[in-house]
Order: C-alpha cells, then sequence, then structure tokens
C-alpha cells in the first residue's frame, strides 16, 4: 500500500508526486487517522493539517497510529508542531520548522497557521514562520537592520493569521514608522526576489524522508 502523506497547502499534489508516488489527500483534520486505521498503511506523513476553523488532529490518533505499527513522519506545518510535541512516542520530524519547535524557537500553533482554499487547498495567507525567515534574509543582505526587523516580527505577530501577508506587515511597518517609505520599496522588491518558502522546502523534506524508508 502506498503512504498516505496529507498535505496540498505546503506543496502542491502535483509537484508532491513529483518526488513520491503516494497517496495524497487534503490536510489532515480530527478524526482522519482513526479512519484510515482499518485498512492502514505502512506510512503516513503529515505536512499539513487544520488548525482552528476545525478540530486539528489529535494527538491521541497520532499515538494509536504509532502504537499500531504505522511509521508518522511529520515536518513543515502541522507535522512538525505534532513530531515536536510527539517526538518521544516514534513520531519522526524533519525540517527546520520541527526543529524551531523543538528548540523551543517558536512555539504557538499560528507560527504555521494559514487559511486555505477549500478546493485547491492553496494558502491564502502567508505564515508567520515564512514572514520570520524572509525578514532574516532581508536583515542579512543589509536591506533593513536588526532592530527594524525585530519590529517588524512584531507587527506580523500581532496580525490575525489570515491577516498575514507581505503587502500588509510592510504596510503596517511604515505606517509604524518602523521603515521609511523608499525601505518599503526595497524591502518589497527584496521579498518579491527572495522570499523564502521554508514550509515547501520542509515538506520536500518530509517526502524524501518517506522516500528512505520505502
Amino acid at each position: 500500500m502506498k503512504p498516505v502523506v496529507y498535505t496540498g497547502t505546503s506543496i502542491s499534489h502535483s509537484d508532491a508526486r513529483k518526488i513520491l508516488d503516494a497517496d495524497y489527500r487534503a490536510p489532515v483534520r480530527r478524526h482522519d487517522l482513526r479512519r484510515i486505521l482499518a485498512s492502514p498503511p505502512e506510512i503516513i506523513g503529515i505536512i499539513d493539517g487544520v488548525f482552528f476553523d476545525n478540530a486539528a488532529v489529535a494527538h491521541r490518533e497520532i499515538i494509536e497510529a504509532l502504537k499500531s505499527g504505522i511509521i508518522v513522519v511529520g515536518g513543515g506545518s502541522m507535522g512538525a508542531l505534532r513530531a515536536s510535541e510527539l517526538e518521544t512516542y516514534g513520531m519522526i520530524g524533519v525540517g527546520k520548522v520541527f526543529e524551531m519547535y523543538k528548540n523551543g524557537i517558536i512555539e504557538s500553533d499560528d507560527e504555521v497557521a494559514v487559511t486555505f482554499d477549500a478546493g485547491s487547498n492553496e494558502a491564502l495567507s502567508v505564515p508567520l514562520v515564512n514572514i520570520r525567515m524572509t525578514v532574516e534574509a532581508a536583515k542579512n543582505a543589509g536591506v533593513i537592520d536588526l532592530v527594524q526587523a525585530s519590529a517588524i516580527i512584531g507587527i506580523a505577530r500581532k496580525l490575525f493569521y489570515p491577516d498575514r501577508n507581505y503587502q500588509h506587515v510592510v504596510f503596517e511597518s511604515e505606517k509604524n514608522e518602523i521603515i521609511s517609505g523608499i525601505e518599503k520599496k526595497k524591502l518589497l522588491d527584496f521579498i518579491k526576489l527572495n522570499e523564502v518558502d521554508i514550509k515547501y522546502q520542509d515538506a520536500i523534506r518530509v517526502l524524501e524522508k518517506i522516500k528512505e524508508f520505502i
């Protein structure tokens, strides 16, 4: 039986299939794992999942899958969060976002939360963790300084997660006099060419890890 992988938001199913032949499903929800235990796969990959609009996948569900002998690999988004919480139970976490949760660099669920189209699963907002990495890249490139970078992240954190996008964050930063009008343009130009999509990168790492087991 093919591995079952829950994703679609961090990486599209079409892009994922270029890397791994698997049974791709929409972002995981509460009870999804219990439903497949009647005819379980050998490997489950959790990348994306719902957070606030619907009940998130429960820790107990994942533990039940692990106890039944299923290999569960997580990373990127919900998978990274759950893997950091359930590593001691045997869930395998991979990627930068997983490491950030594991090491306490980030803690909140909304670091990786996005709104997404119910039909295509395409993300409609930008996750805070991606904003963090992109702002860090802008700082390292000399587009903004350390104080500005910290303040811009502060602006992004205060926004409700469905409202997070680069235009909104940068314009709010100018409004709060963190950056000037000239710096705003430079920052937006930098983001356009150098956005860091760490969730996408980590989604690839999950798929590659599953390939190792296969």
